[in-house]
């Protein structure tokens, strides 16, 4: 997201870029002599409380007390994550960290559960993971569990690998010779054609042979339409892996319990998050929003203080879905967006088998 702000001057942006860090860092209003001290200007006091009040004019930076020092605003932290930070890469420890998480997943489904807590662990923020949309990762095999008398589980396994279950129950009887045959037919059709596409498959099987109309191609037809309807219904949209909400309630931001509560209530509004991390799903890259750009809680003063570092994960040419890590507005982006996009391209690379995403 480019910054639509007037161009400022060497001075300006070093001082907003400082100013910005020392808040990241303190949490506290940052005055003109103190930021002096700790950072090495060539000018007087008086020259950076005048550059600090030209910055609060252009709405890069607000006062919350007549004397207190400044913070940035939401205008001032796009200014500054645009084209005044410099990130800082993943030490080696974290690297090892992320690369040991995504490798180590026994499944598609531990692989998220695991990169959300990781994400989390590394950030201390929310981390978050939005499995893949049925319609951009199809199932591409079909297992049948037999149970007892006319009731089976279905396994569905998409194309990334992740694996739901549904409990049918048939309205005929197929022993488990039966299943096994059928769902060795149904997976070659699968080979070849989109999930959707089995009921025509089949049909077209079945007109080629009459004497199968009342036998296993019978039944497999209504065991691919029932198995249709038992994975729209199980998985109709995106699930969202979430761990550490709780943690917002460390920080300052949100020890006010309104402003705490509504954002604990946008956590448990997954369809919220997920409106809100689809819009990466159209970019290859991080994505940031700051403040109210999310517009996640609901809120506009709650919105102010959350911010959102997001990256999409891949195999080969499909995005697949989101990874993110949700905070205070005062995060340190410098750390986190290269770990948001290290732990993407490491999901990318476990899901296409380990090789480039």
């Amino acid at each position: 997201m480019a910054s639509d702000s007037p161009e400022l001057g060497r001075r300006e942006r070093e001082i907003l870029r400082a100013l910005v860090q020392d808040y990241i860092h303190g949490g506290e209003p940052v005055a003109s002599q103190p930021l002096l001290a700790r950072h090495d200007f060539d000018c007087s006091p008086a020259t950076i409380r005048n550059v600090m009040a030209d910055l609060e004019a252009l709405g890069y930076l607000a006062k919350p007390h007549a004397s207190s020092g400044r913070v940035p605003t939401s205008r001032g932290y796009r200014l500054y994550v645009d084209t005044l930070l410099k990130v800082r890469p993943p030490s080696a420890q974290e690297r090892e960290r992320i690369e040991r998480a995504t490798q180590a997943a026994p499944d598609v489904g531990a692989l998220f559960e695991d990169t959300a807590g990781l994400l989390h662990s590394l950030s201390h923020h929310v981390g978050v993971v939005t499995t893949p949309r049925p319609m951009s990762d199809p199932v591409r095999q079909l297992e049948f569990v037999r149970l007892r008398e006319n009731r089976v589980l279905a396994v569905f396994v998409s194309q990334a690998g992740l694996v739901t279950n549904k409990l049918l129950t048939l309205e005929f009887a197929m022993d488990a010779s039966e299943l096994e045959r059928a769902a060795s037919y149904l997976n070659a059709k699968l080979a070849s054609a989109p999930f959707q596409e089995l009921r025509e498959r089949i049909l077209a099987d079945m007109r080629a042979d009459e004497s199968a109309l009342h036998g296993l191609l019978a039944k497999a037809l209504r065991l691919a339409e029932q198995t249709a309807e038992a994975q729209g219904a199980g998985r109709p949209e995106a699930q969202v892996v979430l761990e550490g909400e709780a943690s917002v309630l460390d920080a300052p931001e949100f020890a006010d319990v309104t402003k705490a509560r509504a954002l604990l209530r946008a956590f448990a509004e997954k369809d919220r998050i997920l409106r809100v991390l689809d819009r990466v799903l159209r970019s290859r890259e991080v994505q940031i929003y700051i403040g109210a750009e999310s517009e996640l809680a609901g809120l506009p003063d709650v919105n102010g203080e959350v911010s959102v570092v997001a990256a999409p994960y891949v195999r080969g040419d499909d995005v697949l879905g989101t990874l993110a890590v949700i905070g205070p507005t005062r995060m340190n982006y410098a750390r986190l967006i290269p770990l948001v996009d290290l732990t993407a391209r490491e999901i990318s690379r476990a899901l296409s088998g380990g090789g480039e995403p």
